[in-house]
């Protein structure tokens, strides 16, 4: 599909891969840290990373040759998924979390609990869906849904 949100879906739409992602954010590197802390299989867990590695989202490290052991290292590709990441967590925190935020993100520049807020690139204002519209980009190659011509 040509759809940059499908593409996006193919390399970190599976349950377990934004979990693998979200433990890399929080300082875990090596294969049995992610194994104890999300209790994933670990053949599943290694289909993961290899996926991971192979999409450039993470790279492998090795830190022991006798036996091979390796730490997976976010990309920049990876760490470009830090907003996507963060968008998700507050919505669990609105929706799926009725005690309260399981953790808070507090921003190291003021030291309050931050929460994070789209805004335009080009004027720095606030922005949501009813604040944009789509247009055709670069990259299309078929009308947006309500501007096919019609005959």
């Amino acid at each position: 599909m040509h759809c940059s949100v499908a593409q996006c879906l193919e390399t970190v739409g599976e349950w377990w891969t934004m979990l693998i992602v979200r433990d890399a954010f929080m300082g875990i590197t090596r294969f049995d840290q992610f194994q104890e802390r999300l209790g994933i299989s670990r053949n599943v867990l290694q289909q993961r990373l290899a996926h991971l590695v192979e999409r450039g989202i993470f790279t492998k490290v090795a830190y022991s040759e006798h036996p091979p052991r390796f730490d997976y290292r976010l990309t920049d590709k990876g760490r470009d998924l830090w907003p996507v990441l963060t968008t998700m967590r507050q919505w669990g925190d609105t929706y799926a979390a009725p005690e309260g935020p399981p953790i808070e993100v507090v921003h190291k520049g003021c030291d309050h609990v931050a929460q994070a807020v789209l805004t335009c690139s080009a004027c720095g204002g606030a922005i949501g869906p009813r604040d944009m519209r789509a247009v055709p980009g670069p990259g299309a190659v078929e009308p947006l849904i309500g501007t096919a011509r019609r005959g």
